[in-house]
């Protein structure tokens, strides 16, 4: 190769240059200063986590995950029986509603951790700040990160245990917030916020909570009214028949026929569910409560309508008939006894047509006639498939 050939083939640029090996066009690297230009670019246009300047290798900028090993948080979700002590009561509970309140999430995990050990070893020591502690555990109900909210779930339901009653007044922002949890599509968090829930029916009074959860059956969410409906049913055997006759049963059957009509299967099923619970509630009462007053009424009937009775009491004779052994046997007379054990009187109180005349009778006076039809045609569907 004459030495002409040479000097033009050194003034040819590196970039046009071709390898001998192969037939692709070998390109130089870009200048650091262009890389440094491009990172810029793209850290303030995309806002590009994966390049940083100045970390360059040879020309070239380096991945962060080359140079910086990034750290990834795993939540551990611990069972209410498995959870130990706190180590120092006085510091967790000088730190906890500033803990709660912070932005750093998994600080707000540990610390809804740390209430659920309270509530459970020293539920005592939290009883002065509870309802604050109540009013963060609503608000981290309403973070953005899964891993808080069910945090905040399971502290909810164990908040429900150790306290029950005492925390009514401050349930309404937790209520409304689980029932919400328990209705959305993240099924992890649903499971979380439905125990909760069944929780709370299961240790809080329903003579309290009733109350509380009936606002929340006319909800515009249908899936937070089926699940204020399920709440409502399962509570309401918990009153007791007793129970049930002083909230009233005639309340009951009106909010249980309303959900009837409801938009989801879950609202209809726990109406279904509650109706036959009040029905075999009313004919038990039917059954024990006009017996008894049956036949105190004929005792009243008799002691009133003898004529005998009140010329004994009007007669000056009775005072000294007192020890007289002709009056024990006025008591011991045997056609007495026969009146309050009439045959007839217990045919009239087992007589089942009359405990279903009367359970028609109860609901077609305290509803619609539409909804009395409704709730009959549940009750008749049951009774039919008790018979066959």
């Amino acid at each position: 190769m004459s030495k002409t050939a040479l000097k033009d083939l050194n003034t040819i640029p590196v970039t046009e240059r071709k390898s001998e090996g192969s037939g692709k066009t070998c390109l130089t690297k870009p200048p650091v200063d262009n890389a440094n230009e491009n990172i810029e670019e793209c850290q303030k246009k995309k806002n590009c986590p994966a390049l940083v300047s100045p970390h360059v290798n040879g020309n070239q900028a380096v991945p962060v995950d080359s140079v910086v090993e990034v750290g990834i948080v795993e939540i551990e979700y611990i069972e209410s029986k498995n959870l130990n002590d706190v180590e120092d009561i006085d510091t967790c509970l000088k730190t906890l509603l500033v803990a709660l309140d912070s932005k750093d999430w998994v600080l707000v995990c540990d610390t809804l951790n740390n209430v659920r050990r309270l509530s459970i070893f020293h539920k005592e020591a939290m009883l002065d700040i509870l309802g604050s502690v109540i009013t963060q555990i609503a608000k981290a109900l309403k973070s953005p990160r899964s891993a808080v909210i069910k945090t905040a779930v399971m502290t909810s339901a164990d908040i429900f245990s150790a306290y029950s009653d005492l925390i009514i007044d401050s349930l309404d922002p937790l209520l409304l917030q689980l029932l919400l949890k328990s209705s959305q599509d993240k099924r992890f968090v649903c499971e979380a916020a439905e125990k909760a829930l069944i929780s709370m029916t299961n240790w809080i009074s329903p003579i309290s909570l009733l109350p509380k959860l009936q606002p929340y059956l006319k909800h515009k969410h249908p899936r937070v009214r089926a699940k204020a409906s399920m709440c409502f049913s399962r509570s309401v055997p918990q009153l007791g028949a007793e129970g049930i006759k002083t909230y009233g049963i005639d309340k009951l059957i009106q909010v249980a026929a309303s959900q009837l009509s409801d938009q989801l299967p879950e609202s209809r099923e726990a109406a279904r569910t509650l109706i036959l619970e009040l029905q075999n509630v009313y004919e038990k009462f039917h059954d024990l409560i006009p017996a008894a007053a049956v036949s105190k009424g004929l005792e009243t009937e008799t002691a009133s309508e003898d004529p005998k009775t009140e010329a004994a009491s009007e007669d000056p004779k009775t005072e000294t008939a007192s020890e007289d052994p002709k009056t024990e046997t006025v008591s011991e007379d045997p056609k007495t006894e026969t009146v309050t054990e009439d045959p007839k009187t217990e045919t009239i109180t087992e007589d089942p047509n009359t405990n279903t005349e009367s359970w028609e009778n109860f609901c077609q006076s305290n509803l619609s006639p539409l909804s009395a039809q409704a709730v009959l045609r549940v009750t008749s569907i049951a009774r039919e498939g008790l018979v066959s």
